[in-house]
């Protein structure tokens, strides 16, 4: 199966940028927990508009993708980062073709 790409875009305000990142980092390391699903990240500033932070995640694959998703309240960081994040700009999932 081939890695699976994710992009998601947020809007948070400048005072809760530096923790939002150091959540972002522990929820990471959280997902990769029980194994390796998460190969690769980026944590993003978008050049016009500072307060639009990206997530750029490499999956294992697109079956990690999903049952990730249905255990995203499980992991400890999420809700508070959930609480800090306004905006969810864009969201989503890629696959190389």
């Amino acid at each position: 199966m081939p890695h699976c790409s994710e992009f998601a875009v947020f809007s948070v305000i400048e005072e809760n940028q530096k923790r939002v990142i150091e959540l972002s980092e522990s929820l990471f390391e959280e997902m990769n927990n029980e194994r390796e699903v998460l190969i690769s990240h980026s944590i993003l500033r978008k050049t016009d508009n500072a307060q639009e932070i990206c997530w750029q995640l490499v999956w294992l694959n697109e079956e990690v993708v999903e049952e990730n998703n249905k255990n995203w309240s499980n992991f400890p960081s999420s809700a508070e980062l959930e609480s800090l994040v306004g905006e969810r700009l864009y969201y989503g999932h890629f696959l190389v073709i």
